[in-house]
């Protein structure tokens, strides 16, 4: 969900006159765990159904990679925009952390998805994911909202998903919005010399 809310703010900061150029030059403190954890998350999630000891400690390197994440924000919320990303992986990490590693879903809000899916969530199958019964604990603060047509991708979010892309939003904005386009800039510079000429 959290991509979903970057591909939109990325659009809507080039509209508004922003530029690219803001992401290159961000500075944050760990940088390099960003990346790492992204990583991280894609090989567990292609590996899970392939390698034992991967499915049976998933819940584990989950919560770890959770920790690792907000350590990573907590060094850089003096950033526009991060400590609202951290408060949307805490609430997450905490209903997750609750409840054994995963993330709880609502079979009923998830019913969209397809059988399959919902088979595999009640059957325990995804290394993230379980679904919500009546020992789930906090089950508000799972995945509970379901996103269907018209939005573009078909899929079930937490209120912490929500909180999560709010943040990105006005990280990404701060970011494109202190290095506007070239051209905007030199059109500028050009009315201030032609006023200086006169």
């Amino acid at each position: 969900m959290v991509y979903d809310g970057i591909v939109l703010s990325l659009l809507i900061g080039w509209f508004r006159g922003g530029s690219l150029k803001g992401l290159a030059h961000m500075k944050l403190r760990g940088g390099w765990l960003f990346p790492l954890l992204l990583a991280l998350q894609f090989v567990i999630f292609f590996l899970q159904e392939k390698v034992a000891w991967i499915a049976k400690m998933s819940n584990v390197i989950f919560l770890l990679v959770y920790i690792t994440g907000l350590v990573f924000l907590w060094l850089n919320r003096h950033q526009p925009g991060l400590p609202v990303i951290f408060a949307g992986v805490l609430l997450n990490f905490i209903v997750m952390a609750a409840n054994g590693g995963r993330m709880p879903v609502s079979v009923e809000a998830a019913q969209f998805l397809g059988r399959e899916y919902i088979e595999a969530l009640k059957a325990g199958l995804y290394a993230k994911h379980q679904a919500i019964t009546s020992d789930t604990l906090l089950p508000f603060l799972g995945d509970i909202i379901p996103l269907s047509p018209p939005y573009p991708r078909q899929q079930v979010i937490s209120i912490g998903d929500v909180v999560m892309n709010v943040g990105a939003f006005l990280f990404i904005q701060h970011l494109m919005l202190s290095a506007p386009r070239h051209g905007k800039g030199n059109a500028g510079e050009e009315k201030v010399t032609a006023s200086v000429n006169q």
